[in-house]
């Protein structure tokens, strides 16, 4: 007898098999698979939707992924830091708009001057907004030391995507060096929980050599991992960049987007009070990709508020939305689709992940 979707759908634990066929589903097997997905969203973390106010910090990567736009090795991009003045006034806005929180987004280097950078901006950020900002670093790997200095200057929550979670595809998208390590990638998302931070990951969806397969073991190794917080999307080519040499590997945009959103979907019924981004790469293929993330099961939306002279060089992919729009515009929005997709904005909130407060709370007891 064929397996119903539904008796599959109302399962505690999917089983890998279980989420090929999820991950393959059309037609009425899809629609019930977001019915769902919303129905659990609805349940465990309400329609409320967090604003996490973007900057990023800088383009400048000592790493040279092989699908980046901004890796080292790509001398296109005019390379820059926003200045102290720059991001205070971009939390400023932030705060005056009632976004609960920032992110701090950049190349990945950790050179001293860069470390002491961060620390500076974080206790600026918390001096001026007088705590109320909540601030996700997404630096990449650093040092323990490192980490706990950012943790202890304002940083609560830290996001290290690790693209996918087979070690043998890792390889085929980043060199196989010292510098990019996929065991040291790894082993940064434990040490970041053992600090105390909330923990957040991702993978890109769509890669060349990348099969259905390899995402349903993601979608397992993320709740293997318990991430607090998860940011995802469909692989969006960037012809300055080695593997645009396998552009014609790709599967459709229009693929890759329909296998992003089931993938948030079942992330969310899999992983019920996590947080869950609604990313902009999704829009960068769908116009409406961002509401359709967040009727499926995302409820976080980072709007930009990178001062627009620096965006046109922090093009990770090609096709990224937004990068003419000032804090404003982006803010107006934004806030336009969340409505549209029926939900309501948590101003003033830091909006962490209810599985983060759940655990801690746990522990402590």
């Amino acid at each position: 007898m064929p397996v119903s979707i539904e008796n599959i759908l109302l399962k505690e634990d999917f089983s890998h098999a279980d989420l090929v066929l999820l991950l393959n589903a059309q037609g009425q097997d899809k629609t019930k698979l977001y019915t769902r997905s919303a129905e659990v969203k609805k349940q465990f973390v309400g329609n409320k939707v967090y604003f996490r106010g973007l900057v990023e910090l800088s383009n400048i990567c000592s790493k040279n992924c092989l699908y980046c736009g901004i890796r080292a090795g790509n001398t296109k991009p005019d390379r820059y830091m926003v200045t102290e003045e720059e991001v205070l006034e971009a939390a400023q806005f932030a705060l005056e708009n009632g976004y609960g929180s920032m992110v701090l987004q950049s190349g990945e280097r950790c050179d001293g001057q860069f470390v002491d950078t961060v620390s500076n901006l974080l206790q600026k950020i918390k001096e001026l907004s007088g705590g109320k900002l909540g601030i996700t670093l997404s630096l990449g790997e650093q040092t323990e030391k490192t980490y706990r200095e950012w943790y202890a200057n304002g940083a609560h929550r830290y996001l290290i995507r690790i693209e996918t979670s087979d070690r043998e595809l890792y390889y085929k998208i980043h060199p196989n060096n010292k510098k990019h390590d996929f065991d040291i990638r790894i082993n940064a998302l434990t040490l970041l929980r053992d600090i105390g931070y909330n923990v957040g990951s991702g993978v890109m969806i769509g890669l060349p050599f990348q099969t259905i397969e390899h995402l349903a073991n993601d979608l397992l190794f993320l709740k293997q991992l318990d991430v607090d917080m998860v940011g995802m999307g469909p692989f969006i080519e960037h012809e300055d960049t080695p593997l645009y040499e396998f552009k014609d590997l790709l599967w459709p945009k229009k693929e890759r987007f329909d296998v992003s959103l089931k993938m948030v979907a079942l992330l969310r019924i899999m992983m019920k009070d996590i947080n869950i981004a609604a990313t902009t790469a999704m829009q960068a293929i769908d116009k409406q990709g961002r509401e359709k993330a967040l009727k499926v099961g995302a409820n976080i939306i980072m709007p930009n508020l990178t001062p627009v002279k620096y965006r046109e060089d922090y093009l990770l992919y090609e096709d990224k939305p937004c990068l003419d729009e000032d804090a404003s515009e982006c803010r107006n929005c934004l806030e336009a689709r969340i409505h549209m997709a029926g939900d309501e904005i948590g101003f003033n909130e830091w909006g962490d992940s209810k599985h983060f407060t759940k655990r801690t709370i746990s522990t402590k007891e």
